[in-house]
Order: C-alpha cells, then sequence, then structure tokens
C-alpha cells in the first residue's frame, strides 16, 4: 500500500496562467479561485519577475521554445499542461517542458483540483530524485580520494584493501564523518594526492 501524500491546501498558492485570452483560461482561473489560489493570467510568455509563482499552467496547444525563462525540464514549481489537442507534437512538446499534470480542454467545472494535487505529488518526487541524483555524482567525484585513503591505509598499517576500506569506513563512524571526508583526512595526514572534492 502506498504512503499517503496527504490532503493539501493551497490557499496560500499561487499560480499563473500563461493561456491566451480563452474560455479555458477563465474556466482554470475560476477554479483556482475558489479553493484560495491567487492567479494571474498571461501570454504570450513568462517574465523573470513571475517566476515566484506555486504552479503554472501552461497553453500545450499555442506554446512554443522560449516560453519560460529556464530551460526546458527545469521549471522552479509544478507544471501544468492545458492540451486541446492531442496530436504527438503537442504532447511530446509538453513532456518535454517537464509537465508534471495535465488537464484536457475544453475546461470545465472540475479538474483542477486534482490535477494541482498530482502535479504537486510529481514535482516533488522529481526534485527528491534531482537531489538524490546530485548527491551520487557529488560522491562519486570524490570516490578517487577514497582510493587514496585506501592505499594509504594499505601501506602505513600493512593490510588488504577489504581490510583498509573497512578501517575507513570505521574511522568514518568513529569520526561521524562520510566515508569522503573521512578520506580526504587520511589523504591530507599522509599528504599525497590533491583534494578531489570539486574534480569531476
Amino acid at each position: 500500500m502506498s504512503p499517503s501524500i496527504g490532503i493539501p491546501n493551497f490557499r496560500a498558492w499561487s499560480a499563473i496562467v500563461l493561456h491566451r485570452p480563452h474560455a479555458a483560461a477563465v474556466a482554470v482561473m475560476r477554479q483556482l479561485e475558489r479553493i484560495g489560489v491567487t492567479t494571474r493570467v498571461v501570454w504570450p510568455e513568462i517574465t523573470a519577475a513571475e517566476v515566484a509563482a506555486d504552479v503554472v499552467f501552461f497553453d500545450a496547444d499555442l506554446g512554443y521554445d522560449g516560453q519560460f525563462p529556464w530551460p526546458a525540464a527545469e521549471a522552479p514549481m509544478p507544471l501544468i499542461a492545458l492540451l486541446g489537442s492531442e496530436a504527438p507534437g503537442r504532447v511530446e512538446w509538453a513532456i518535454a517542458q517537464g509537465a508534471d499534470a495535465h488537464l484536457l480542454k475544453p475546461i470545465g467545472s472540475a479538474g483542477v483540483y486534482s490535477a494541482l494535487v498530482i502535479a504537486r505529488h510529481a514535482f516533488a518526487a522529481r526534485m527528491a530524485l534531482l537531489r538524490e541524483v546530485d548527491e551520487l555524482r557529488r560522491r562519486l567525484s570524490r570516490r578517487p580520494a577514497v582510493a587514496q585513503a585506501v592505499v594509504a591505509i594499505m601501506r602505513t598499517e600493512g593490510i588488504d584493501e577489504t581490510a583498509a576500506f573497512r578501517r575507513l569506513r570505521e574511522v568514518a563512524m568513529e569520526s561521524r564523518r562520510t566515508i569522503e571526508d573521512a578520506a580526504d583526512a587520511v589523504v591530507a595526514r599522509n599528504g599525497i594526492g590533491h583534494d578531489t572534492r570539486d574534480s569531476a
């Protein structure tokens, strides 16, 4: 059974509806206002000053590259695509922008709240994954220091590679540091190599 994501309250949220003047934009705005979301309709582009919005609804039918002040798929907030056409090119473009959810046009009197919940959850999951990937990359970039530390321990303590790595892990646990930080300390203490934390 999946963990509960809770029932979010969007009353403190602000939204941008990136859509030309149209009934779809009005329908989205009305639903958002009913659940307490402050809404602004803009067209044809989002400016840097509007990046503080908590969510963006965008017209995927007339959307184009360069409409957003951030690179494709790097939005700093959840994105919800408004789709009236299911043409593969339009769907593909919406996905390329990093849409976290979508609504089909014509927009009725419901659907915005569930799209918000789904988009919020998908965005949070995506951000968590990006943080995890960044941390793994950072740790990977520091593996040379770990290897140097293991070699240094092997030499100074006359033990094999497996025992040396175990010893490095013990040092890290005793000093309440990561293995990478402990490795940096061992490398510095033995005066070999250089700090590899910023190398890729």
